[in-house]
């Protein structure tokens, strides 16, 4: 069994901690948060939880668990993944991992003096079954056209935006956003079809705190682009499509959760290839990275974890020039 520890105490960490425990390989047993009180009152809804804090330092010195998952603001994703590796534990950050190519240098020098220690980015979807649908049909196409690829949802906490208030997704204090909360799996899913781009532009719809509410943005394969649409300040409906000649594959009921993956093809048939998903859309990736920290040693298990770093980094790099062409910078990128 694998015991972990938590930094973020919010809706999608409880998520997490649900999926972890329904495999029956990882369980939480330590709890931080700033506040006591507020890491009683958390721990409180679990039984295997014996430890909780409130000082960061304490927490990652704490030898009851090895493993942290982090699902804190984003601009406290870096200085919060490279004290847990210089602590000895094992990491699973949450999407964004970090903020600029920059920190995810210094992050790869600390695994490399840190070698025992293992490092994933939840991207939970290229995980699920149904994306590696989607990378089987890609991969039998003749030829790629083009893709375009849709997130959009009204954030819980655009309301309090709007009424004054300054919700860490819409600061450029907490490196918040479109492009940083949503736009991330479109990226992921981008790059992890099609490579990395040659060139990518954003064109973002920016809100008077500085950060994209919504915002457009093509990335050009030279032969294709594929474009991406993100928004936290309405609902769009839009399946995300990929295009090969006379056939369409398309991602229902958005691109990001891929409910429903179906291949239109030359004479206009559907032919449906997945249409199912699991109750929890964290389960694959936690299964995933529980194979590798159980079997650590085998090949596979270490090409795969290599492989996702690898992919963590071309991503970081592609959000980044994204960011950087609509001129939107964060406090932290200098960092």
């Amino acid at each position: 069994m694998i015991n972990f520890g938590i930094i973020g105490t919010n809706f999608i960490t409880k998520q997490f901690i649900v999926a972890a425990e329904n495999t029956g390989r990882m369980r939480l047993t330590a709890v931080y948060s700033r506040t006591q009180a507020k890491a009683q009152m958390f721990a409180s809804a679990y039984r295997y939880v014996t430890v909780i804090h409130d000082d960061l330092a304490d927490f990652l010195a704490d030898d009851s668990f090895s493993t942290v998952y982090i699902a804190s603001p984003n601009s406290l994703h870096f200085d919060q993944a490279c004290q847990a590796i210089t602590a000895g534990k094992n990491v699973i950050l949450e999407k964004p991992a970090t903020t600029s190519p920059a920190q995810m240098q210094v992050i790869q020098d600390l695994l490399q003096a840190h070698p025992q220690v293992h490092f994933f980015e939840a991207a939970r979807h290229i995980h699920e079954p149904n994306f590696k649908v989607v990378q089987e049909q890609v991969v039998k196409f003749d030829q790629v056209q083009g893709a375009n690829l849709t997130y959009e949802k009204y954030s819980s906490k655009f309301d309090s935006y709007l009424a004054g208030n300054n919700p860490n997704v819409f600061t450029l204090e907490f490196a918040g956003g479109a492009l940083q909360d949503l736009g991330v799996y479109l990226v992921y899913e981008a790059v992890a079809l099609f490579g990395m781009p040659q060139a990518s532009t954003y064109a973002a719809q920016k809100l008077e705190s500085g950060v994209d509410g919504k915002g457009t943005a093509i990335l050009d394969y030279g032969d294709f682009k594929v474009v991406l649409n993100m928004g936290k300040m309405n609902n769009s409906y839009l399946p995300g499509e990929i295009y090969a000649g006379k056939q369409t594959l398309i991602l229902a009921n958005n691109a990001a959760d891929m409910e429903k993956i179906s291949l239109v093809d030359a004479q206009g048939q559907v032919h449906v290839l997945a249409n199912n998903r699991p109750n929890n859309p964290m389960t694959a990736e936690i299964n995933d990275f529980a194979d590798v920290l159980e079997n650590p040693t085998a090949l596979a298990n270490q090409q795969k974890e290599q492989a996702w770093f690898q992919l963590a980094v071309q991503v970081n790099q592609v959000m980044y020039d994204l960011r950087q062409s609509a001129q939107i910078e964060f406090p932290t990128d200098n960092k």
